[in-house]
């Protein structure tokens, strides 16, 4: 059998606002472990459309896309051509999972949910002739899943290659997040088993690695386990977690230890009553600055996540974000205008209230305003957004940043890899297209250690004192709970 796996390009690959380098750092895995269901004499290709050229001049058995709500309209398109032709269109994510009754418009077979259930049974039907139209996952669980179909990845076309993911889904509920259409019906967060985990990670070549998953420490048990399962391992990584999984007790000295460089933190805003709008009770009463310093002790840099349009916000959010940010010595950050994804709590919300502007999907990319804010104009959410970003990554802003590290080693370490993330596109551009990215590993790899506790000098450090005020404040089954 022929298989044809295509992950389509989002809207803003065509934008000019397309980032590259964002789409060349890391290969996504989701197709890549379907693949590992499938037979040794099943005849797979895998196309990520983002860093290759798809070509439209085969005819496959089957088709599977993977379908974000940004890459919806040219999801649909592949699938339309190949349906015309007579090719069977298997086709789920994110976004056929929240709105499936739109995606079966353009596919044979739409999958609800993850698909470690629901995919074997799929093939089995298919190969019997007799696919369904909706498969509709429920029972999750990784145990006795295959390996993922590396051997598909061009390695070459990512800074990053060794992506992974250990878990599924994340145990909290934030309203604007997709995550509770995507696992309806079935357990919202799950793990491997730890063995499984580290016999993946043993298995990667090089030293890098890049944990895709939502919340990597989610499970604090599962986590644990794993990072007593590194050591030794001589790795750099980079990762995802929250505020309440920063300040718990000893995790992050532990994931510091086995190579833990920079972290993925979700702050999002910081007004308690937006989070209490938004559902995200996780970062209720935390103390960010806390965080920030407790990462930045370790050697961890910050990558932090901030979200605009609110409920809460006013003209001022912009500036105010943007200037804690600096002055807290983010080294990086990431900012989004507030997106009602389809099947989330927000969507509801705001289609109850009639505060929806349109469905053009296109538009749902957290760049654009796609509904009625609060308190302020579409117009000037739009501006601020796009001004928080001038702002934050301006010459000024990065020299402050860096002059808040407490060495001069410290400080030019922070200002190489903001400036280099945000003010070398050029060069990124140019590198990518020679396909030479993958040379700058070294480099990244070299700035990244260069963050480590070892080789900062202690950099910061949590005091003692930090250390039993955070004990008493935070006790170890936090982590993991709801």
């Amino acid at each position: 059998m022929k298989i044809k796996m295509i992950l389509p390009a989002l809207t803003e690959a065509t934008s000019p606002f397309f980032r590259p380098i964002k789409y060349s750092l890391f290969p996504p895995l989701g197709l890549a472990t379907l693949a590992g269901y499938l037979r040794p004499d099943d005849e797979v290709e895998l196309v990520d459309e983002h860093v290759e050229t798809l070509r439209l001049d085969d005819r496959p058995d089957l088709v599977v896309l993977q379908v974000y709500i940004t890459s919806a309209r040219r999801a649909y398109a592949i699938a339309d051509y190949y349906r015309a032709m007579g090719v069977h269109v298997a086709m789920g994510g994110l976004h056929p999972s929240a709105l499936p009754a739109e995606a079966a418009r353009h596919a044979d077979s739409v999958f609800i949910g993850p698909g470690e259930d629901t995919w074997p049974r799929f093939l089995e039907d298919f190969r019997a002739g007799r696919a369904l139209p909706l498969y509709s996952s429920t029972r999750r669980s990784l145990r006795g899943a295959p390996p993922v179909r590396r051997d598909l990845i061009r390695r070459a076309l990512y800074l990053v290659p060794n992506s992974l993911v250990v878990s599924r889904g994340c145990p909290h509920s934030c309203d604007f997040c997709y995550k509770d259409a995507f696992y309806r019906g079935g357990r919202s967060f799950y793990t491997q088993a730890v063995d499984r985990a580290l016999a993946e990670i043993e298995s990667l070549p090089g030293r890098h690695l890049y944990f895709l998953d939502d919340h990597l420490f989610g499970d604090r048990r599962f986590a644990e386990a794993l990072l007593d399962g590194m050591r030794g391992m001589g790795r750099l990584w980079q990762a995802a977690g929250t505020v309440q999984s920063v300040l718990a007790p000893r995790l992050m000295e532990k994931a510091a230890e086995v190579g833990l460089r920079s972290l993925f933190v979700g702050f999002e805003t910081l007004s308690e009553d937006n989070l209490r709008g938004q559902g995200k009770a996780q970062n209720l009463g935390r103390d960010y600055g806390e965080a920030i310093r407790r990462l930045h002790g370790l050697g961890v840099m910050v990558n932090g996540s901030f979200v605009f349009g609110m409920d809460g916000d006013d003209a001022t959010v912009f500036d105010r974000t943007v200037d804690w940010a600096v002055g807290q010595g983010v080294e990086t950050a990431t900012f989004h205008i507030l997106t009602p994804y389809p099947g989330t709590a927000l969507y509801a919300r705001m289609e109850r209230e009639g505060r929806l502007l349109h469905a053009d999907w296109d538009r749902y990319d957290t760049r654009q305003v796609v509904f009625q804010p609060m308190r302020l104009s579409a117009e000037e959410l739009e501006e601020g957004y796009w001004r928080a970003y001038e702002r934050f990554y301006s010459w000024p802003a990065l020299a402050r940043g860096a002059a808040t590290k407490p060495t001069l080693a410290g400080g030019m370490r922070h200002f190489a890899y903001a400036a280099g993330w945000k003010k070398c596109e050029p060069f990124w551009d140019l590198v990518i297209r020679m396909r030479r990215v993958t040379q700058l590993r070294p480099v990244l790899e070299r700035v990244l250690a260069g963050f480590s506790r070892r080789r900062a000098g202690e950099e910061a450090a949590v005091s003692d004192e930090q250390e039993g005020r955070l004990g008493e404040a935070l006790p170890d089954e936090l982590i993991g709970a709801d």
